[in-house]
């Protein structure tokens, strides 16, 4: 009886918090989920050494006039021809610190194109949200297809840059491949598989990354990884959203890959998939 009132409680509370500034909340909800930042991931320094650096502008669209400029990190493959990859990465940390999982998917046979989110390292400082999320990726793969029309072109997301990999993907027409590792399927759903499971917010998150309601609509193979042992990300939230999408495609899980380290562990897993999913050797 008591956890009914406690539950009640912190549900009235939302209500009054939400009812007194939507607009604080949904700030919130924003630094809380990309916590954004220029912090760099371990090792990301060093294995960012060699890689160039991409300035790309959003203009606006009543002016024409640059709205905001996006920091990438470049990184060609040996073949002149390789397969392009825009690299979308998580929270919390800049693009930097996912070098190391760039140099890992050039290895796989791209050249990969990572790109900071606005409020995240070089790029244009700003609060960033699901909106502005979506249109820096979309900015991101519009460079790509200018620069490189004739390569295939592969969109990847890792976790937070899961959801919004699938949405780019859905938005354009001319992917070759979605990959996702340690995605999800919607916040709610992320909240709802934590320690806070319990706590009835559904209905107020402002920040929904509704994967699973748009992956069904991709028009290219998609390939989904998850570590067995993501602490962070359940991997049944890869499942599912695996289980939502269209065919081709194909779920890899990774025995003894955590949330940061499945692309190094699964790097024999990743090959084989690229091979039979997307004819990529």
């Amino acid at each position: 009886m008591k956890r009914w009132v406690l539950l009640a409680s912190i549900a009235l509370a939302l209500i009054i918090a939400v009812l007194a500034g939507c607009s604080t909340l949904d700030e919130r909800q924003r630094a809380w989920i990309f916590q954004p930042s220029d912090r760099t991931w371990g090792g990301g320094l060093a294995a960012a050494e060699g890689m160039d650096d991409v300035w790309i502008s959003l203009l606006a669209e009543s002016s024409g006039e640059e709205a905001a400029k996006l920091h990438g990190l470049w990184l060609p493959a040996e073949q002149p021809d390789a397969p392009v990859l825009l690299y979308l990465h998580g929270a919390r940390f800049n693009v930097t610190g996912s070098a190391p999982r760039m140099r890992r998917m050039q290895e796989l046979g791209f050249s990969v194109l990572g790109v900071d989110y606005r409020g995240f390292g070089k790029s244009t400082p700003a609060l960033p949200s699901e909106e502005t999320a979506y249109q820096d990726a979309r900015a991101a793969w519009d460079w790509l297809a200018q620069k490189y029309p004739d390569r295939p072109r592969y969109v990847f997301g890792h976790s937070l840059g899961g959801p919004i990999a699938i949405h780019l993907a859905t938005e354009v027409k001319d992917e070759s491949g979605t990959i996702v590792e340690g995605a999800f399927t919607s916040i709610a759903d992320v909240i709802g598989t934590s320690k806070w499971g319990w706590v009835p917010v559904s209905l107020l998150i402002t920040q929904r990354f509704e994967a699973a309601r748009k992956v069904g609509k991709i028009g290219s193979p998609l390939l989904v990884v998850h570590g067995g042992e993501d602490r962070l990300i359940a991997p049944s939230l890869g499942r599912k959203l695996y289980e939502a999408a269209a065919q081709p495609k194909r779920f890899v899980l990774v025995e003894g890959g955590s949330h940061h380290n499945t692309n190094s562990v699964g790097q024999a897993q990743y090959r084989q998939a690229l091979a039979e999913l997307f004819s990529l050797k």
